[in-house]
């Protein structure tokens, strides 16, 4: 008698809205797939939901962040109600409108998420003043500020605000104009006349503000949002009203579970990204949510202030990246009261950014199980900044590493055929009209039909189910040939090797363009430093060159050669990378991911020295 098979995992209830798919057949080698729920009407602007939650339930707090002390540590929260911020709202636009910005001379936001970022950024959707809010990276890491001058070039911004005059002054210094004007949050700039930004908080309004509000509609530029760049310069994206309100519908029909309870988020997911400014700032501003401001970050420095965050606030749905979700799993398995407080009332986890390792998955369903008796679902899906950014939703609790799922409501997917590989295209209400001042750029990014190519590779979860919706199979300019001729799919190898060194390779770039054979550049975890021996202060180069460490990925590397079946699929040697991916040089982004192209191009010499068999430390398959 054969034993029952075991029953199916129970997970806390989430519905989902896209659970139908039509798919029509266009030329050969096309497709296009689209949800058979409509989109329906959707907001004119996003400061209609300003404007009715204060009005509705003026003493809820909108935004929450902690008191930011002298010496670097956090205190207690201070909460920001949706009547403050219509009212500072309605103040700042009034200041924006008496300067005379707008397209032309936007606002320039060089800041971390703060309540001051946020109230600058309402008060520019109010009056109708376009912003961009540029990574502070590019002020505060970069030595040459070469982004943040093609940045301010490309938008001849007629306001710059920064946060805080001692981290940003240096570069204001260097690559702002004497005429453009500086607002500072805190400090002041040596030789420099600035403007407090309370005094855009305390400018009267008048009708011509609202009037100015009014005037906006779908085809308003909200915002200008720049690409992370790989091995050209940041475009920047062109983020209508219509785009995000299009978004902000389509990601709530697909997730109806935003809607379901009063939404509450702790987040640090940075707003000069669209996964942080536009989609959880956006649907907490539709809800009436309140988003509390996580000044901690998926690092070793600064994930302790995530974790102290997330044993006081419950979150009703979580988001992160998948180096976030990996810290995560591991401090559950120990501190009771994180997962006491997250668990407590979370309905959805929700993964973007790069793909989520499927044993840090089995990590936190098995944490889940062991305290509350069920699983939280762990959703994730694909989009792009040009998307504003969510193209696509997993639509069941049975998800898997690589799963997408399905289209929003009102996008239509074309699906290309592409050199054995099917790319992604989108066309519909929440696609960018283009870059700014870039038509060249624009041109190229859109095909004869109107749709946006992606590069985005993709396939069928289950080919006899379209419902099901798709998988990401890569990126189609990642892909590569050997020498022999034979193609080599960049992701799914990338997936496999992040999954097979877990927890010690936390991500993998993919070398041998051209070459013989298939090299990796590893970037290994922390777990590293457990197993190599050494002491805790010990050099981060000499614990990845201990024997413990590379016998253990030497290991890893036989498990996956013996799986291989070509050359195209076997890892044949591989460096482990002392020097973390750059984020000066775009490398890696804001939100940790990795950057293929950009490690390649700026790492060319080790990778050939990888491949001629000179470079220090190679390691190969073992047993």
């Amino acid at each position: 008698m054969s034993a029952l098979p075991p029953p199916p995992p129970r997970y806390r209830p989430v519905n989902f809205g896209v659970t139908r798919l039509t798919l029509r057949e266009g030329e050969p080698g096309v497709r296009y797939l689209q949800a058979e729920l409509p989109l329906g009407a959707f907001a004119r602007r996003v400061t209609d939901y300003l404007v009715h939650w204060a009005e509705a339930t003026p003493e809820r707090s909108f935004l929450a962040r902690r008191v930011q002390r002298a010496d670097g540590s956090t205190g207690e929260w201070q909460h920001l109600t949706y009547a403050q911020a219509l009212d500072a709202a309605r103040s700042i636009g009034q200041a924006l409108l008496d300067k005379g910005l707008n397209a032309e001379r936007p606002v320039l936001v060089l800041s971390e998420n703060s309540l001051e970022h946020a109230l600058l950024a309402l008060g520019c959707m109010y009056a109708g003043v376009p912003y961009c809010p540029l990574s502070p990276a590019y002020a505060t890491v970069s030595q040459g500020y070469d982004k943040l001058r093609h940045a301010i070039d490309t938008l001849t911004p007629g306001l710059v605000f920064a946060s805080d005059a001692a981290r940003f002054g240096r570069a204001i210094a260097a690559t702002v104009a004497p005429g453009v004007e500086v607002v500072l949050a805190q400090g002041a700039l040596e030789g420099r006349d600035t403007t407090d930004f309370q005094s855009l908080r305390a400018t009267p309004a008048t009708p011509a503000v609202d009037a100015a509000m009014h005037a906006t509609g779908p085809g308003t530029i909200v915002k200008f949002l720049f690409t992370s760049g790989s091995t050209k310069m940041p475009k920047p994206v062109i983020n209508t009203q219509r785009m995000w309100c299009a978004n902000l519908q389509q990601i709530t029909l697909s997730l109806p579970v935003l809607a379901e309870a009063p939404l509450v988020l702790v987040d640090w997911l940075p707003w000069n990204h669209t996964f942080g400014g536009n989609h959880n700032v956006g649907i907490t501003l539709q809800h009436g949510g309140t988003l509390y401001i996580d000044d901690g970050k998926p690092t070793a420095a600064h994930i302790g202030e995530t974790l102290r965050n997330l044993r006081e606030i419950a979150p009703t749905v979580y988001f992160n990246v998948p180096t976030g979700f990996e810290m995560i799993a591991e401090a559950m398995k120990t501190d009771a009261r994180l997962r006491s407080t997250l668990l407590s009332r979370v309905r959805m986890f929700f993964y973007s950014g790069a793909g989520l390792a499927q044993p840090v998955w089995d990590s936190l369903h098995a944490t889940q199980e062991a305290a509350i008796g069920e699983r939280i679902v762990m959703a994730t899906g694909l989009g792009m900044t040009e998307s504003a950014p969510s193209a696509m939703f997993c639509n069941s609790p049975d998800v898997r590493s690589g799963h997408i799922g399905a289209p929003v409501p009102g996008m239509v997917l074309k699906l290309v055929d592409m050199d054995g590989k099917t790319e992604v295209r989108y066309r519909g209400p929440n696609i960018t009209p283009g870059y700014w001042r870039s038509d060249a750029a624009t041109r190229d990014a859109f095909d004869d039909e109107g749709y946006l190519c992606t590069g985005d590779a993709v396939k069928w979860i289950d080919e006899g189910d379209i419902h099901r919706g798709l998988a990401f199979d890569g990126r189609i300019a990642e892909d590569f040939k050997l020498a022999t001729g034979t193609f080599v799919s960049v992701g799914p190898m990338r997936a496999k090797i992040i999954v097979a060194g877990a927890p010690y390779v936390q991500d993998a770039v993919i070398t041998g363009l051209n070459m013989k054979e298939v090299g990796a550049l590893l970037f290994a975890s922390p777990a590293c430093r457990e197993v190599s021996g050494l002491g805790p202060e010990a050099p981060w180069a000499d614990v990845l060159a201990s024997s413990g460490v590379r016998q253990r990925i030497e290991a890893v590397l036989g498990q996956l050669a013996s799986q291989a079946t070509g050359s195209a699929s076997r890892v044949a040697r591989a460096l482990l990378m002392a020097e973390p991916p750059s984020l000066d040089k775009g490398e890696i982004t804001d939100k940790g991911s990795i950057n293929q192209r950009a490690v390649l191009k700026h790492r060319d010499a080790l990778v050939q020295a990888l491949h001629d068999g000179t470079a220090p430390g190679i390691l190969t398959p073992g047993a």
